[in-house]
Protein backbone atom coordinates (compact mmCIF):
# COMPACT_ATOMS: atom_id res chain seq x y z
CA UNK A 1 0.00 0.00 0.00
CA UNK A 2 3.07 2.31 0.64
CA UNK A 3 3.80 2.65 -2.75
CA UNK A 4 0.50 3.31 -4.21
CA UNK A 5 0.06 6.00 -1.61
CA UNK A 6 3.34 7.79 -2.46
CA UNK A 7 3.22 7.43 -6.47
CA UNK A 8 -1.01 9.13 -5.28
CA UNK A 9 1.54 11.98 -3.68
CA UNK A 10 3.64 12.24 -6.04
CA UNK A 11 0.17 12.81 -8.72
CA UNK A 12 -2.08 14.76 -6.19
CA UNK A 13 -2.76 16.77 -8.95
CA UNK A 14 -3.16 14.06 -11.78
CA UNK A 15 -7.29 12.98 -12.05
CA UNK A 16 -7.28 9.68 -10.90
CA UNK A 17 -10.57 8.13 -11.50
CA UNK A 18 -13.46 9.23 -13.54
CA UNK A 19 -16.94 7.64 -12.87
CA UNK A 20 -20.74 8.64 -12.89
CA UNK A 21 -19.67 11.89 -14.57
CA UNK A 22 -17.41 12.97 -11.83
CA UNK A 23 -13.73 13.38 -11.74
CA UNK A 24 -11.35 12.86 -9.02
CA UNK A 25 -8.02 13.52 -8.33
CA UNK A 26 -5.17 11.25 -6.71
CA UNK A 27 -5.45 14.24 -3.67
CA UNK A 28 -9.26 13.96 -3.40
CA UNK A 29 -8.54 9.57 -3.52
CA UNK A 30 -5.70 9.67 -1.25
CA UNK A 31 -8.11 12.30 1.54
CA UNK A 32 -11.40 10.20 1.24
CA UNK A 33 -9.73 6.99 1.81
CA UNK A 34 -7.89 7.85 5.21
CA UNK A 35 -10.59 9.21 6.44
CA UNK A 36 -12.88 6.18 5.65
CA UNK A 37 -9.96 3.97 6.71
CA UNK A 38 -10.54 5.97 10.34
CA UNK A 39 -14.25 5.44 10.32
CA UNK A 40 -13.36 1.61 9.68
CA UNK A 41 -10.79 1.73 12.86
CA UNK A 42 -13.59 3.40 15.07
CA UNK A 43 -11.38 4.01 17.86
CA UNK A 44 -8.53 1.23 17.24
CA UNK A 45 -4.79 1.43 15.82
CA UNK A 46 -4.84 -1.09 13.56
CA UNK A 47 -7.64 -3.54 12.43
CA UNK A 48 -4.77 -6.42 12.52
CA UNK A 49 -5.89 -8.11 9.24
CA UNK A 50 -9.52 -8.50 10.00
CA UNK A 51 -11.41 -8.98 6.79
CA UNK A 52 -13.93 -6.36 5.56
CA UNK A 53 -16.08 -8.15 2.74
CA UNK A 54 -16.83 -5.00 0.33
CA UNK A 55 -20.04 -4.85 -2.00
CA UNK A 56 -19.48 -1.76 -3.68
CA UNK A 57 -20.05 -0.45 -7.26
CA UNK A 58 -17.06 -0.03 -9.53
CA UNK A 59 -16.09 3.97 -9.70
CA UNK A 60 -14.23 6.41 -7.34
CA UNK A 61 -16.31 4.27 -3.98
CA UNK A 62 -14.66 1.07 -4.92
CA UNK A 63 -11.18 2.50 -5.02
CA UNK A 64 -11.48 4.57 -1.80
CA UNK A 65 -13.43 1.60 0.12
CA UNK A 66 -10.05 -0.71 -1.05
CA UNK A 67 -7.34 1.67 -0.29
CA UNK A 68 -9.45 2.45 2.82
CA UNK A 69 -9.37 -1.16 3.88
CA UNK A 70 -5.39 -1.10 3.29
CA UNK A 71 -4.69 1.69 5.17
CA UNK A 72 -6.64 0.48 8.52
CA UNK A 73 -4.83 -2.77 8.27
CA UNK A 74 -7.15 -4.82 7.02
CA UNK A 75 -7.71 -7.38 4.32
CA UNK A 76 -10.01 -6.76 1.32
CA UNK A 77 -12.26 -9.32 0.24
CA UNK A 78 -14.47 -7.56 -2.66
CA UNK A 79 -17.99 -9.79 -3.64
CA UNK A 80 -19.36 -9.94 -7.14
CA UNK A 81 -21.97 -7.57 -7.36
CA UNK A 82 -23.62 -10.34 -9.82
CA UNK A 83 -24.08 -13.69 -7.27
CA UNK A 84 -26.75 -14.49 -5.69
CA UNK A 85 -27.35 -14.65 -1.83
CA UNK A 86 -26.36 -18.25 -1.11
CA UNK A 87 -22.68 -17.03 -3.11
CA UNK A 88 -22.45 -13.81 -1.36
CA UNK A 89 -23.00 -15.83 2.06
CA UNK A 90 -20.82 -18.60 1.54
CA UNK A 91 -17.73 -15.96 1.12
CA UNK A 92 -18.75 -13.74 4.15
CA UNK A 93 -18.76 -16.85 6.10
CA UNK A 94 -15.81 -18.56 4.99
CA UNK A 95 -13.66 -15.42 4.87
CA UNK A 96 -14.72 -14.94 8.74
CA UNK A 97 -15.73 -11.06 8.16
CA UNK A 98 -16.47 -8.77 10.70
CA UNK A 99 -17.76 -5.78 8.84
CA UNK A 100 -19.15 -5.02 5.18
CA UNK A 101 -19.06 -2.55 3.07
CA UNK A 102 -21.89 -1.82 0.83
CA UNK A 103 -23.33 0.31 -1.84
CA UNK A 104 -27.09 1.41 -0.84
CA UNK A 105 -28.63 -0.97 -3.08
CA UNK A 106 -27.02 -4.04 -1.76
CA UNK A 107 -28.56 -2.95 2.02
CA UNK A 108 -31.66 -5.34 1.56
CA UNK A 109 -29.72 -8.05 0.07
CA UNK A 110 -27.26 -8.53 3.15
CA UNK A 111 -28.49 -6.66 6.07
CA UNK A 112 -30.31 -9.83 7.31
CA UNK A 113 -27.00 -12.07 6.94
CA UNK A 114 -25.01 -9.18 8.69
CA UNK A 115 -27.11 -8.96 11.63
CA UNK A 116 -27.74 -12.82 11.87
CA UNK A 117 -23.71 -12.73 11.89
CA UNK A 118 -23.53 -9.89 14.19
CA UNK A 119 -21.03 -8.09 11.21
CA UNK A 120 -20.58 -4.76 11.34
CA UNK A 121 -22.47 -3.31 8.34
CA UNK A 122 -21.49 0.05 6.86
CA UNK A 123 -23.67 1.96 4.15
CA UNK A 124 -21.79 4.06 1.41
CA UNK A 125 -23.47 7.07 0.96
CA UNK A 126 -25.02 7.39 4.58
CA UNK A 127 -24.62 9.73 6.86
CA UNK A 128 -21.20 8.81 8.39
CA UNK A 129 -19.39 11.00 10.79
CA UNK A 130 -16.08 10.45 10.58
CA UNK A 131 -13.04 11.56 12.64
CA UNK A 132 -8.97 11.60 11.09
CA UNK A 133 -7.32 9.45 13.55
CA UNK A 134 -3.37 8.52 12.67
CA UNK A 135 -3.50 5.44 10.63
CA UNK A 136 -0.75 2.29 11.23
CA UNK A 137 2.24 1.75 9.40
CA UNK A 138 1.53 -1.95 7.23
CA UNK A 139 4.59 -4.18 6.35
CA UNK A 140 4.57 -5.78 3.26
CA UNK A 141 4.33 -8.98 4.41
CA UNK A 142 1.15 -8.44 5.98
CA UNK A 143 -2.22 -10.02 4.57
CA UNK A 144 -3.84 -7.64 2.26
CA UNK A 145 -6.52 -9.26 -0.26
CA UNK A 146 -8.33 -12.65 -0.10
CA UNK A 147 -10.09 -13.53 -3.81
CA UNK A 148 -12.63 -16.69 -4.20
CA UNK A 149 -11.77 -18.73 -7.15
CA UNK A 150 -14.38 -19.90 -9.61
CA UNK A 151 -14.66 -23.28 -7.43
CA UNK A 152 -15.99 -25.22 -11.40
CA UNK A 153 -15.30 -28.29 -9.38
CA UNK A 154 -15.16 -27.50 -5.69
CA UNK A 155 -16.21 -24.54 -3.45
CA UNK A 156 -14.80 -21.40 -4.17
CA UNK A 157 -10.90 -21.20 -2.27
CA UNK A 158 -10.24 -17.88 -1.45
CA UNK A 159 -6.58 -17.16 -2.26
CA UNK A 160 -4.60 -15.09 0.19
CA UNK A 161 -2.25 -12.39 -1.42
CA UNK A 162 -0.08 -10.05 0.86
CA UNK A 163 0.76 -6.43 0.38
CA UNK A 164 4.31 -7.57 -1.17
CA UNK A 165 2.84 -9.79 -3.50
CA UNK A 166 0.31 -7.13 -4.89
CA UNK A 167 3.15 -4.80 -5.45
CA UNK A 168 5.06 -7.44 -7.04
CA UNK A 169 2.15 -8.22 -9.42
CA UNK A 170 1.64 -4.53 -9.85
CA UNK A 171 5.06 -3.71 -10.78
CA UNK A 172 6.21 -5.91 -13.01
CA UNK A 173 3.38 -5.07 -15.39
CA UNK A 174 3.88 -1.34 -14.99
CA UNK A 175 7.58 -1.92 -16.03
CA UNK A 176 6.49 -4.58 -18.62
CA UNK A 177 3.46 -2.91 -20.43
CA UNK A 178 5.39 0.40 -20.02
CA UNK A 179 2.61 2.55 -18.07
CA UNK A 180 3.39 6.46 -17.56
CA UNK A 181 1.35 8.70 -15.59
CA UNK A 182 -0.10 10.25 -18.91
CA UNK A 183 -2.01 6.93 -20.07
CA UNK A 184 -5.70 6.64 -19.06
CA UNK A 185 -7.41 2.92 -19.17
CA UNK A 186 -11.35 2.43 -19.35
CA UNK A 187 -12.37 -0.07 -16.91
CA UNK A 188 -15.63 -2.84 -18.03
CA UNK A 189 -14.40 -5.81 -15.91
CA UNK A 190 -15.83 -7.02 -12.77
CA UNK A 191 -13.54 -5.93 -10.07
CA UNK A 192 -13.51 -9.55 -7.97
CA UNK A 193 -11.48 -10.61 -10.08
CA UNK A 194 -7.37 -10.45 -10.30
CA UNK A 195 -7.82 -8.87 -13.87
CA UNK A 196 -9.78 -5.75 -13.33
CA UNK A 197 -8.03 -5.25 -9.91
CA UNK A 198 -4.84 -5.52 -10.88
CA UNK A 199 -3.86 -5.45 -14.55
CA UNK A 200 -6.77 -2.11 -14.83
CA UNK A 201 -7.60 -0.34 -11.78
CA UNK A 202 -3.73 -0.95 -9.74
CA UNK A 203 -1.20 -0.54 -12.77
CA UNK A 204 -3.18 2.71 -13.54
CA UNK A 205 -3.25 4.21 -10.00
CA UNK A 206 0.32 3.04 -9.17
CA UNK A 207 1.60 5.04 -12.21
CA UNK A 208 -0.22 8.21 -11.85
CA UNK A 209 -2.41 7.60 -14.47
CA UNK A 210 -6.23 7.61 -14.89
CA UNK A 211 -8.94 5.14 -14.57
CA UNK A 212 -12.12 5.52 -16.37
CA UNK A 213 -15.13 3.44 -14.97
CA UNK A 214 -18.24 2.18 -16.91
CA UNK A 215 -21.35 0.70 -14.81
CA UNK A 216 -22.10 -2.04 -16.95
CA UNK A 217 -20.36 -3.24 -20.37
CA UNK A 218 -22.49 -1.93 -23.78
CA UNK A 219 -20.66 -1.95 -26.79
CA UNK A 220 -22.24 1.45 -27.97
CA UNK A 221 -21.21 2.96 -24.92
CA UNK A 222 -17.81 1.65 -25.22
CA UNK A 223 -17.06 2.36 -28.46
CA UNK A 224 -18.62 6.11 -28.04
CA UNK A 225 -15.32 6.65 -24.96
CA UNK A 226 -13.14 5.28 -27.75
CA UNK A 227 -14.15 7.85 -30.16
CA UNK A 228 -13.73 10.82 -27.36
CA UNK A 229 -10.19 10.23 -27.39
CA UNK A 230 -9.85 10.58 -23.54
CA UNK A 231 -8.20 6.97 -23.33
CA UNK A 232 -5.37 4.96 -24.92
CA UNK A 233 -5.32 1.96 -22.77
CA UNK A 234 -7.79 -0.69 -23.17
CA UNK A 235 -7.84 -4.70 -21.84
CA UNK A 236 -10.67 -7.06 -22.06
CA UNK A 237 -11.07 -10.91 -22.13
CA UNK A 238 -12.17 -12.37 -25.68
CA UNK A 239 -16.04 -12.18 -24.63
CA UNK A 240 -15.93 -8.63 -24.86
CA UNK A 241 -14.01 -8.12 -27.80
CA UNK A 242 -16.33 -10.75 -29.93
CA UNK A 243 -19.04 -8.46 -28.96
CA UNK A 244 -17.68 -5.17 -29.75
CA UNK A 245 -16.45 -6.89 -32.77
CA UNK A 246 -20.39 -8.26 -33.73
CA UNK A 247 -21.62 -4.13 -32.64
CA UNK A 248 -18.67 -2.78 -34.81
CA UNK A 249 -19.85 -5.05 -38.24
CA UNK A 250 -23.33 -4.10 -37.16
CA UNK A 251 -22.34 -0.08 -38.09
CA UNK A 252 -22.68 1.72 -41.20
CA UNK A 253 -19.29 2.31 -43.28
CA UNK A 254 -18.59 5.94 -42.22
CA UNK A 255 -18.78 5.16 -38.94
CA UNK A 256 -16.76 2.43 -39.02
CA UNK A 257 -13.94 4.52 -40.39
CA UNK A 258 -14.57 7.01 -37.87
CA UNK A 259 -14.03 3.99 -35.01
CA UNK A 260 -11.00 2.42 -37.11
CA UNK A 261 -9.50 5.64 -36.86
CA UNK A 262 -9.75 6.74 -33.02
CA UNK A 263 -8.74 2.94 -32.32
CA UNK A 264 -5.23 3.14 -34.05
CA UNK A 265 -4.13 5.90 -31.54
CA UNK A 266 -4.48 3.50 -28.87
CA UNK A 267 -0.72 2.58 -26.98
CA UNK A 268 -1.94 -0.31 -25.73
CA UNK A 269 -4.57 -3.20 -26.20
CA UNK A 270 -4.65 -6.52 -24.10
CA UNK A 271 -6.75 -9.59 -23.90
CA UNK A 272 -6.77 -12.44 -21.12
CA UNK A 273 -8.65 -14.65 -18.31
CA UNK A 274 -9.11 -16.95 -21.16
CA UNK A 275 -7.98 -18.12 -24.67
CA UNK A 276 -7.75 -15.57 -27.73
CA UNK A 277 -9.26 -17.07 -30.74
CA UNK A 278 -6.84 -16.78 -33.55
CA UNK A 279 -9.42 -15.37 -35.67
CA UNK A 280 -11.04 -13.16 -32.87
CA UNK A 281 -7.10 -11.21 -32.71
CA UNK A 282 -7.26 -11.30 -36.47
CA UNK A 283 -10.22 -9.75 -37.10
CA UNK A 284 -9.22 -7.28 -34.40
CA UNK A 285 -6.32 -6.40 -35.63
CA UNK A 286 -8.03 -5.41 -38.98
CA UNK A 287 -10.82 -3.14 -37.64
CA UNK A 288 -8.28 -1.24 -34.52
CA UNK A 289 -5.10 -1.17 -35.94
CA UNK A 290 -3.93 -3.15 -32.87
CA UNK A 291 -2.36 -6.48 -32.25
CA UNK A 292 -4.00 -7.46 -29.40
CA UNK A 293 -1.30 -8.45 -26.30
CA UNK A 294 -2.05 -11.97 -24.97
CA UNK A 295 -0.57 -12.68 -21.42
CA UNK A 296 -1.60 -15.49 -18.93
CA UNK A 297 -2.25 -15.12 -15.24
CA UNK A 298 -4.66 -16.37 -12.92
CA UNK A 299 -5.67 -15.62 -9.34
CA UNK A 300 -3.12 -17.31 -7.06
CA UNK A 301 -0.15 -15.52 -8.93
CA UNK A 302 -0.99 -12.14 -10.85
CA UNK A 303 0.77 -12.16 -14.02
CA UNK A 304 3.17 -14.94 -14.96
CA UNK A 305 4.02 -14.69 -18.96
CA UNK A 306 3.17 -12.09 -21.55
CA UNK A 307 3.81 -11.31 -25.15
CA UNK A 308 6.25 -8.33 -25.48
CA UNK A 309 4.97 -4.57 -25.50
CA UNK A 310 7.93 -4.10 -27.94
CA UNK A 311 8.47 -6.72 -30.56
CA UNK A 312 6.19 -9.82 -32.42
CA UNK A 313 3.05 -10.90 -30.49
CA UNK A 314 2.49 -14.49 -31.51
CA UNK A 315 -1.04 -15.60 -32.00
CA UNK A 316 -2.27 -18.62 -30.26
CA UNK A 317 0.89 -17.74 -27.48
CA UNK A 318 0.97 -16.36 -24.12
CA UNK A 319 4.69 -14.51 -24.21
CA UNK A 320 7.87 -15.20 -22.15
CA UNK A 321 7.94 -14.55 -18.39
CA UNK A 322 7.85 -11.21 -17.02
CA UNK A 323 10.08 -9.54 -14.75
CA UNK A 324 10.59 -11.30 -11.46
CA UNK A 325 8.92 -14.74 -12.64
CA UNK A 326 10.42 -17.93 -13.07
CA UNK A 327 8.70 -20.45 -15.06
CA UNK A 328 9.09 -24.57 -15.38
CA UNK A 329 7.36 -27.03 -17.79
CA UNK A 330 7.02 -30.53 -15.83
CA UNK A 331 5.83 -34.11 -16.26
CA UNK A 332 3.27 -35.85 -13.73
CA UNK A 333 6.13 -36.36 -11.33
CA UNK A 334 7.21 -32.77 -11.24
CA UNK A 335 10.00 -33.80 -13.39
CA UNK A 336 11.41 -30.94 -16.44
CA UNK A 337 10.03 -32.06 -19.36
CA UNK A 338 12.08 -32.39 -22.58
CA UNK A 339 12.53 -29.51 -25.14
CA UNK A 340 9.31 -29.40 -27.48
CA UNK A 341 7.56 -31.42 -25.27
CA UNK A 342 4.11 -30.09 -23.58
CA UNK A 343 4.03 -30.41 -19.38
CA UNK A 344 2.21 -28.47 -16.82
CA UNK A 345 3.28 -24.72 -15.87
CA UNK A 346 5.16 -24.34 -12.07
CA UNK A 347 5.75 -20.78 -11.53
CA UNK A 348 8.41 -19.04 -8.89
CA UNK A 349 8.66 -15.43 -7.91
CA UNK A 350 7.00 -12.61 -5.09
CA UNK A 351 3.95 -12.59 -7.20
CA UNK A 352 2.69 -15.65 -6.02
CA UNK A 353 0.24 -16.05 -3.19
CA UNK A 354 0.75 -16.70 0.14
CA UNK A 355 -1.99 -19.60 1.31
CA UNK A 356 -5.70 -20.48 0.44
CA UNK A 357 -7.78 -19.48 3.52
CA UNK A 358 -7.74 -21.45 6.42
CA UNK A 359 -6.86 -24.55 4.05
CA UNK A 360 -3.45 -25.54 4.71
CA UNK A 361 -3.91 -29.12 3.25
CA UNK A 362 -4.58 -27.35 -0.18
CA UNK A 363 -2.21 -25.20 0.07
CA UNK A 364 0.37 -27.57 0.70
CA UNK A 365 -1.07 -29.47 -2.01
CA UNK A 366 -1.07 -26.32 -4.27
CA UNK A 367 2.97 -26.74 -4.20
CA UNK A 368 5.71 -29.09 -5.02
CA UNK A 369 7.74 -29.91 -2.59
CA UNK A 370 10.51 -27.54 -3.51
CA UNK A 371 7.83 -24.37 -3.60
CA UNK A 372 6.78 -24.45 -7.05
CA UNK A 373 3.06 -23.53 -7.56
CA UNK A 374 1.22 -26.05 -9.32
CA UNK A 375 -0.67 -24.05 -12.12
CA UNK A 376 -2.63 -27.10 -13.32
CA UNK A 377 -2.45 -25.56 -16.80
CA UNK A 378 -0.21 -27.27 -19.54
CA UNK A 379 1.92 -25.56 -22.09
CA UNK A 380 4.56 -26.16 -24.85
CA UNK A 381 7.39 -23.75 -25.35
CA UNK A 382 8.11 -23.18 -29.36
CA UNK A 383 10.45 -20.75 -30.22
CA UNK A 384 10.88 -18.86 -26.72
CA UNK A 385 7.09 -18.47 -26.91
CA UNK A 386 4.79 -19.83 -24.23
CA UNK A 387 1.53 -21.88 -25.90
CA UNK A 388 -1.13 -22.76 -23.31
CA UNK A 389 -2.75 -26.31 -24.53
CA UNK A 390 -5.01 -25.94 -21.41
CA UNK A 391 -6.15 -27.41 -17.88
CA UNK A 392 -5.06 -30.71 -16.68
CA UNK A 393 -8.59 -30.85 -15.44
CA UNK A 394 -10.64 -29.67 -18.54
CA UNK A 395 -8.59 -28.85 -21.59
CA UNK A 396 -6.31 -31.93 -22.00
CA UNK A 397 -8.62 -34.77 -23.13
CA UNK A 398 -6.94 -38.20 -22.68
CA UNK A 399 -8.38 -40.43 -25.53
CA UNK A 400 -7.22 -43.65 -27.01
CA UNK A 401 -3.44 -43.02 -25.53
CA UNK A 402 -3.11 -39.52 -26.78
CA UNK A 403 -3.55 -36.35 -24.86
CA UNK A 404 -4.89 -34.02 -27.13
CA UNK A 405 -5.80 -30.44 -26.36
CA UNK A 406 -9.12 -29.09 -26.58
CA UNK A 407 -8.20 -25.51 -27.31
CA UNK A 408 -6.62 -26.40 -30.68
CA UNK A 409 -9.39 -28.25 -31.96
CA UNK A 410 -11.67 -25.14 -31.00
CA UNK A 411 -9.36 -22.90 -32.66
CA UNK A 412 -9.90 -25.20 -35.95
CA UNK A 413 -13.84 -25.44 -35.78
CA UNK A 414 -14.17 -21.69 -35.51
CA UNK A 415 -12.55 -21.28 -38.95
CA UNK A 416 -15.90 -23.20 -40.05
CA UNK A 417 -17.91 -20.97 -41.75
CA UNK A 418 -21.06 -21.30 -39.65
CA UNK A 419 -19.55 -21.64 -36.51
CA UNK A 420 -19.42 -18.59 -34.26
CA UNK A 421 -18.15 -20.39 -31.32
CA UNK A 422 -17.64 -23.34 -29.59
CA UNK A 423 -16.23 -25.66 -26.78
CA UNK A 424 -14.76 -28.70 -27.10
CA UNK A 425 -14.73 -30.91 -23.84
CA UNK A 426 -13.85 -35.16 -22.88
CA UNK A 427 -16.30 -37.40 -22.14
CA UNK A 428 -16.21 -40.38 -19.80
CA UNK A 429 -15.80 -43.69 -22.13
CA UNK A 430 -15.30 -47.04 -21.57
CA UNK A 431 -13.30 -47.86 -24.99
CA UNK A 432 -11.67 -44.32 -25.36
CA UNK A 433 -11.13 -43.32 -21.86
CA UNK A 434 -12.70 -39.98 -22.98
CA UNK A 435 -14.47 -38.82 -26.12
CA UNK A 436 -14.05 -35.45 -28.11
CA UNK A 437 -17.13 -33.78 -27.81
CA UNK A 438 -18.07 -29.97 -29.28
CA UNK A 439 -20.74 -27.69 -28.33
CA UNK A 440 -21.07 -25.12 -31.41
CA UNK A 441 -22.94 -21.88 -31.57
CA UNK A 442 -24.49 -21.09 -34.74
CA UNK A 443 -27.87 -19.85 -35.96
CA UNK A 444 -27.96 -22.09 -38.97
CA UNK A 445 -28.79 -26.13 -39.61
CA UNK A 446 -25.27 -27.35 -39.83
CA UNK A 447 -24.86 -30.95 -41.47
CA UNK A 448 -22.66 -32.73 -38.76
CA UNK A 449 -21.24 -35.42 -41.53
CA UNK A 450 -20.21 -32.30 -43.48
CA UNK A 451 -18.89 -30.63 -40.78
CA UNK A 452 -16.94 -34.32 -39.81
CA UNK A 453 -15.55 -34.19 -43.35
CA UNK A 454 -14.44 -30.60 -43.26
CA UNK A 455 -12.99 -31.76 -39.85
CA UNK A 456 -10.85 -34.61 -41.42
CA UNK A 457 -9.54 -32.88 -44.15
CA UNK A 458 -8.01 -30.57 -41.47
CA UNK A 459 -6.96 -32.43 -38.54
CA UNK A 460 -6.01 -36.36 -37.76
CA UNK A 461 -8.62 -38.24 -37.34
CA UNK A 462 -7.95 -39.08 -33.40
CA UNK A 463 -8.61 -35.41 -32.55
CA UNK A 464 -12.30 -34.99 -34.35
CA UNK A 465 -15.46 -34.69 -32.32
CA UNK A 466 -17.24 -37.99 -31.95
CA UNK A 467 -20.32 -36.19 -31.13
CA UNK A 468 -21.85 -32.40 -31.71
CA UNK A 469 -24.44 -30.52 -29.78
CA UNK A 470 -25.78 -26.94 -31.89
CA UNK A 471 -26.66 -24.54 -28.93
CA UNK A 472 -27.62 -20.92 -28.74
CA UNK A 473 -25.01 -19.73 -26.40
CA UNK A 474 -21.98 -21.13 -24.08
CA UNK A 475 -22.07 -21.07 -20.43
CA UNK A 476 -19.99 -19.22 -18.85
CA UNK A 477 -18.73 -17.33 -15.80
CA UNK A 478 -18.85 -13.59 -14.59
CA UNK A 479 -15.28 -13.58 -16.33
CA UNK A 480 -17.34 -14.43 -19.87
CA UNK A 481 -15.21 -17.72 -19.79
CA UNK A 482 -16.61 -20.95 -20.22
CA UNK A 483 -17.59 -23.51 -17.53
CA UNK A 484 -16.78 -26.45 -19.34
CA UNK A 485 -18.06 -28.78 -16.39
CA UNK A 486 -21.60 -27.38 -17.27
CA UNK A 487 -20.95 -28.35 -21.40
CA UNK A 488 -20.61 -31.34 -20.16
CA UNK A 489 -23.69 -31.46 -18.49
CA UNK A 490 -25.34 -30.55 -22.26
CA UNK A 491 -24.38 -33.61 -23.46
Amino acid sequence: MREFVQSAEKHSDNIAIVAHGRSHTYEELLASSALFASFLLKGTNDLNEQRVCFMVNAGFDYVKTQWAIWRAGGIAVPLCLSHPLPSLQYTIEDAQASILVVSPQYKSQLKNLAEQQQIRMIVLGANLKMAEQELPTISSDRRAMILYTSGTTNLPKGVVSTHKNLQAQVSMLVKDWKWTDTDSILCVLPLHHVHGIINVVSCALNSGAQCRFLQEFDPATVFDVFKSGDINVFMAVPTIYFKLITHYESLPAHEQIILSNAMKKFRLMVSGSAALPITVMEKWKIISGNTLLERYGMTEIGMALSNPYEGKRKAGHVGMPLPGVTIRLADENYHDVNKNEPGEILVKGDNVFQEYWNKPDATKNAFTQDGWFKTGDVAVLEDGYYRIMGRNSVDIIKSGGYKISALEIEEVLRTYPSIKDCAVVGLENEEWGELVAAAVVSNEIIDIPTLSSWMRERMPAYRIPRKYLVVEDLPRNAMGKVTKNDIKKLF
